[in-house]
This record gives C-alpha cells, structure tokens and sequence, in this order.
C-alpha cells in the first residue's frame, strides 16, 4: 500500500473519552470543578448528558456503549446526576438518532405534563438551530461568534467538542422530523472530550513514511480536534492542510483530484465522502487502505485495495466487507501487518530462487553431461534424495528468515510486479548455472584422476552448493558476515542436519547400495566441499556490485528519513507501474 487513510477515535487514539472541560454560561470549568456546576444552565445541561446517551455504566460493572456517550454519562454521574434516576423521573418517549449528515441527536422526555427535548451534537451544526442560550435563567442573545471562537480553542487543544441545547414541548410533536424537532433550541453549552493518541501510533506514523507510505487521518470531528491530534501523531507537518467534508462537496472531481495527494487530513468527513477519497487516490495510481467500523464505512472499505475492519467496535457488515480485521483496533497493528507481509514476500522470492536455483543446477549438469562425453552424475535416487532433503529442509527453513534491517525503508513494489522482477530472474538462472557447473566441474576432476567415487562426489557437491546458495540469499544486499550465521537458527540446523545426512548416505554402509554411494576419501570430501563454496562467494560479489550500483538498477532504494515518501517513490512507483513503464 501507498496510502492508509485511518479514522482518528480509537484506531489513532486510545478510545477512551474523558470530560475535560465544560463551558456554561460563559464560564470555562475544568471538570471534576463539580461544585461549580450550578444553575439551571448546569443542572439541564448534565441532564442532557445523562439523559441523550445510549450507554450504560452500572456501577462496578463493565461499561457498555459509544466511548464518548460513556465518557458523557461518567461525567453527569460525577455530578450527582445518575441516568438511571433520571430515567425514571423523566422517561424517554421519542428519538431522533444521530446521523451523520445532520451531526445531531434529539431525545424527548416526559416532564411532568411537559415534554423536554435535549440535542447535542456539532457545535457548528447545532447553533445553526438554537434562537438563544440560557443565562442566568433568562434566554439571552446567542453569541455565536464568541461560542465558535470558544469551540475552535477548545479543538485546537485536542478536545472533541460537543454543544447540548433544548426545548419545551407541550407534547410529542408530529411528525418528528429534524426540521420541526430541532429547530428554535436554547443553548445550553459546550462540554469537551479528550481521546489521548495511542502511545505507539507516532512510532508507527514515522514507520509509514520512511517505508514509502503516506498516513491520512480521516475523522468527522472539528478540524482543529483533527489538526490538534495528527500534528501530535506525525501525520500533518506545521502548516499542513486540512480538508472539511463541507469543503470537499464544493470541489468538482478535478479539483479534489489536484488536493488529494497533499492532504493529510480529513475533518467533519461523512461516510460517503469516504469513497471520494479513496477514488481520487487511486485515480492518481496510489494502492490505498481505508480503515472503518459502521455500516456507512462498508463501501468506502469495499472499494479501497486494502480495506480494513474495527474487530472491537466494528459491525459485522463492516467486517465482511474488508480485506483485514483489526483485533485491537490499533493503527499500529496496521504497520506491524505491512512489516510482516514485506518479510514473508521477502522469504517467499527467497524460497523460489534457492528452489529454482537448484533445481536448474541439477537439470543443467544431467543434459550438458553427456555433451561433454561423460556420463550422467546422478542416479534417480539421488534426485530424489536432493528434492526431498536438500531442497526441503532449508527451504522451510527460509521461511523464518527474520526481516532484513532496511525492510522499512523501501518504497511500496508496484502490486502487479513479477516475482521474478528487480533481478530475481537472472539471480536465479546464473546461480543455477553456476551449481550445474561446479557439479560438472567435480565429476570431471574425478574422472580424470580415476576415482570410482566420481558420482558420489558429483552428488556430494551438488548437494552443497545449495547448502552454500542458502547461507547466500538471506538477503539481497547485506552479506552473510553482517547478518550473522546463526541469526536465522532454524536455518543453520537445517544445513548442518541436511550435511550430517548426506554423509551418512556416504559413510553409513547400509545406506550406500540405497543411494548407490561409496564412501569418500578426505581428499575427495575436501573437494566436494571446497568448490561448492564458490558460489557462497560469488552471491556474495553479487551484492557488492548491487550496494555499490553496478547491477539491477531498477531494485528499490531505501527512502531517506526526512522525505515525504508518500507524494514521491511510492506513488509514483506505482503510476509508472499501472502504466507499464515500471
């Protein structure tokens, strides 16, 4: 991937909202400054949030619900003010749900022969509908400049800031519609959220970039909430720019398209505009991973090459439209994935040319045998014995190579790259070349000295030199002394297991009429041994030549710390790639 687009609250964030501050009547009160919640303003404002809230927090039991509506409910609950008691006083009689559009949610309950409604939702949003706020018991003038200018600080410091207003009715209104249920509201005032970042989300960030991928931020929170976070987290650099959802549907499709690669994050973003996002990136060529949970998320996640679930707060219709499910709902977990599948591709090429090199050895030393007037130097069973021993064993073993030092700080692979693509293809021709030669190389030295052991010195050899070419292609780039022997341990047992084998199918006399073998004399081992070792030395001038620039210049370099990979090697790998030039 190129691109992962992530929501903020509890992928980037620790999703668990606390109340920090309360703005009432004018006045900034930093919670728990419970004593000074007084007044009817404060008393119908911690009803509002005890009362317009689906979760449930029992007392020494397990909460239940939207972490910020439990965020809600603890604060009035420390107040004085339980839902629970609430609830009985003045039931619930109606809704009007959230949605995403109006940003809004409205409960009406009975108050004696009243009914009150109480909204909360997007500041912005909800004083578009409230005819004055309550002060001092009065309806007063609404200040909407003053209470936004307040919104946009509180934002600015991280919060996620929510706006309670209500109503009177004499009954249930009909219908209940938006448009008569939430209109002419009394301001009540502002409360404000922290979501603290997940510690180990800045790390990841930084990982992203220096491995070629941009990470976006994708909320529906204020901007300045959304600014406050990603500046926090790495992911919007000083002056970065933000992008609001009602910004983006004044943008005609060209227009997003010409921000769509520099923006890093997206606020006040509706599930819908989800998609837009994620088409106009991979109209620019990028491989993009969008991360949500609702049902509204589900076609954003669809249509993203990567889509990615919440597994804790997802719903399942989110879940089984995605590509990946997140257990912990851990941005991080997300670059931990794209570690892993860089090393696993890694071994898998890995596996392939170290198959496929011996295989082509083996081939190339029985056909140009007999070409060069000597017979051929292994027997059906020795085949065999190389197939299943000397290519399985190791091969496994690679399996488990562990991942190499630079393994993110490489741009993204084009995503319809061959396998066989930065060179693997000639690696493995050459190599296989090379093990038949050697092998045909030990035949003839034994041939001409008049040894009757010149096939088992054949085999012998063969089998090494993939023994050696395992040891080689550990990595591409770094050589054997730097990454150690013994730093993949399953592969060097495998080695010395698959050699302490093969000279029991030598030295073992029952074994030797099985493998058609003869005992070796320390002359003769010496050579099988000493020559193989020739291709280790060679893989290993191969990289040489590869560090220094001199071979398969099209292999991607590692991508300096402080450059914005995500607008630079990594997309443009990829376009190039789409477009067949790669």
């Amino acid at each position: 991937m190129t691109y992962i687009c992530s929501d903020k609250t509890g992928t980037l964030t620790q999703n668990r909202m606390r109340v920090e501050e309360f703005v009432i009547e004018r006045r900034h009160l930093k919670h728990p400054e419970n004593r000074e919640l007084q007044g009817d303003a404060a008393r119908l404002l911690l009803s509002a949030l005890a009362l317009n809230n689906d979760a449930s927090a029992p007392e020494g039991g397990a909460e239940f619900g939207d972490p910020t509506e439990v965020a809600l409910l603890l604060a009035a609950r420390s107040a004085g003010y339980e839902k629970a008691a609430l609830e009985t006083a003045t039931p619930r009689v109606a809704e009007l749900p959230f949605d995403s559009d109006r940003k809004l949610m409205t409960t009406l309950h009975r108050a004696g022969s009243d009914i009150v409604a109480y909204t909360k939702g997007a500041p912005e949003k909800l004083l578009e509908r409230c005819r004055g706020a309550l002060q001092g018991g009065q309806i007063a003038p609404l200040a909407v400049d003053e209470i936004l200018d307040t919104a946009e600080r509180m934002a600015a410091e991280g919060l996620r800031v929510l706006g309670f207003a209500y109503r009177r009715w004499e009954a249930v209104p009909s219908p209940l519609a938006s448009e008569l249920l939430e209109s002419d509201l009394v301001f009540l005032g502002l409360v404000g959220m922290i979501d603290p970042p997940r510690p180990e989300v800045a790390e990841a960030v930084r990982l992203c970039r220096t491995a070629g991928i941009t990470p976006v931020m994708v909320t529906g929170d204020h901007p300045a909430t959304a600014r406050a976070i990603a500046s926090r987290l790495g992911i919007l650099a000083e002056g970065g720019k933000v992008l609001t959802g009602q910004e983006m549907s004044r943008l005609s499709s060209s227009e997003f398209g010409r921000h769509v690669r520099d923006t890093r994050v997206y606020a006040r973003v509706d599930p819908a505009q989800k998609i837009t996002i994620v088409a106009g990136l991979q109209a620019k060529g990028e491989f993009v991973a969008m991360t949500g949970d609702g049902v509204n998320d589900a076609p954003a996640i669809k249509r993203a090459e990567i889509g990615v679930a919440m597994g804790k707060i997802g719903t399942d219709v989110s879940r089984e439209a995605s590509a990946m499910v997140l257990l912990d709902d851990n941005f991080a977990t997300i670059v931990t994935a794209v570690r892993e599948g860089r090393r696993i591709y890694d071994n898998i090429r890995k596996f392939i040319r170290y198959v496929m090199a011996g295989n082509i050895g083996e081939i190339v030393a029985i056909l140009v045998a007999p070409f060069l007037g000597m017979p051929i130097p292994l027997l059906p069973i020795q085949i065999l014995w190389v197939n299943l021993v000397t290519d399985g064993l190791p091969g496994l073993a690679l399996a488990m190579e562990p991942e190499e030092r630079a393994i993110m700080r490489r741009p993204p692979r084009p995503p319809d790259e061959s396998v066989f693509a930065r060179g693997m293809g000639y690696q493995v021709l050459w190599t296989g070349i090379m093990i038949g030669g050697i092998t045909l190389a030990v035949q003839w030295w034994a041939m001409s000295v008049g040894s009757p052991n010149w096939q088992t010195m054949a085999f012998t050899s063969l089998t090494m030199c993939q023994m050696f070419v395992a040891f080689g292609i550990r990595s591409d780039r770094e050589g054997l002394a730097t990454i150690g022997v013994f730093s993949n341990r399953a592969l060097a047992g495998a080695v010395l297991l698959t050699f302490l084998l093969q000279l029991a199918v030598i030295y073992i006399p029952a074994l030797n009429p099985i493998f058609k073998t003869e005992p070796l004399t320390a002359e003769e081992l010496a050579i099988s041994l000493a020559l193989p070792a020739l291709v280790l030395v060679a893989v290993e001038l191969e990289k040489v030549a590869i560090r220094r620039g001199w071979l398969y210049r099209d292999r991607p370099r590692t991508v300096l710390p402080d450059r914005d990979p995500g607008v630079q090697s990594g997309a443009t790998g990829l376009q190039n790639s789409r477009s067949g030039r790669s």
